[in-house]
């Protein structure tokens, strides 16, 4: 473990730091009473991805395509599958930003830090990615469940 007790220790020692977290090492400094760590961004996207599934649920119905998250104020429409997941991808960003700026500390949005991390640290590809899971990644959905997506048809 790397560690530092202030700012000016780890500042310092910024290219120590830095390596131990481009390891994979627990890297962290603390700073007036709070401890923050270093962690390299794919380490930590990657482990966002895997420990908060997207659970984003698609509904095809006479006008499109319709995708949502339970329990999150995202949602959007397309009048193709792949439409429908374009924009939903453009929602999570707006949301992340939109969080970023006003709704951090909103008590019906501040758990909501994970998601914005993951958002902001991912590709469109990745997010992509996320939503629909690995499986239909490559081409269209032919299943009714796939590795986090689940499909209805209204």
């Amino acid at each position: 473990m790397t560690h530092y007790d202030s700012y000016t220790e780890a500042h310092a020692h910024l290219k120590d730091l830095l390596d131990a977290a481009e390891r994979g090492r627990v890297a962290t400094v603390r700073r007036d009473g709070g401890r923050t760590a270093v962690v390299e961004v794919e380490r930590l996207r990657t482990t966002l991805a895997t420990l908060g599934p997207s659970r984003a649920q698609v509904m095809a119905g006479a006008g499109g395509w319709s995708v949502f998250i339970p329990g999150l104020p995202v949602a959007a429409d397309g009048a193709t599958f792949e439409e429908a997941i374009v924009e939903m991808i453009d929602a999570l960003r707006e949301y992340a930003e939109d969080w970023q700026g006003l709704l951090l500390d909103a008590p019906n949005h501040r758990n909501n830090g994970g998601l914005v991390q993951l958002v902001s640290l991912s590709t469109d590809d990745q997010l992509r990615e996320w939503l629909v899971g690995p499986a239909a990644f490559g081409g269209g959905q032919s299943g009714s469940r796939q590795s986090g997506l689940a499909l209805a048809r209204l």
